[in-house]
């Protein structure tokens, strides 16, 4: 590329990034109440989009559980019982990706 290629490369992505961050205050400013839709699409996108990536982390899970297999079903329970006892996304991810790891190099 040449600088001027470059140039505009930065500059599209920084636009794009200002753009989606700018995006939301000016299509629902404070003044104005969120639209239900709006509200609702919050309260139910995080769960869903949650329970996408767990789905897509166990697709490829192979019918004959192996050692591997185990470790990330066990490390999947650690994070579900953590987060059924502590309500905290953050402290259970981070518990269970730990777990994950410890036990996938030392078993």
């Amino acid at each position: 590329m040449n600088l001027l290629e470059e140039i505009l490369t930065i500059g599209i992505a920084a636009g794009g990034t200002m753009l989606t961050r700018f995006l939301p205050f000016i299509l629902f400013p404070s003044s104005k109440p969120i639209p239900v839709f709006i509200r609702r699409l919050g309260n139910f996108l995080p769960p869903a989009i949650l329970g996408m990536l767990v789905i897509y982390c166990y697709k490829d899970l192979p019918a004959n559980f192996t050692l591997d297999s185990l470790i990330e079903i066990i490390a999947g329970m650690i994070t579900v019982f953590v987060h059924l006892w502590k309500k905290n996304m953050f402290l259970s991810i981070s518990l269970g990706t730990l777990s994950y790891i410890l036990l996938l190099n030392f078993f």
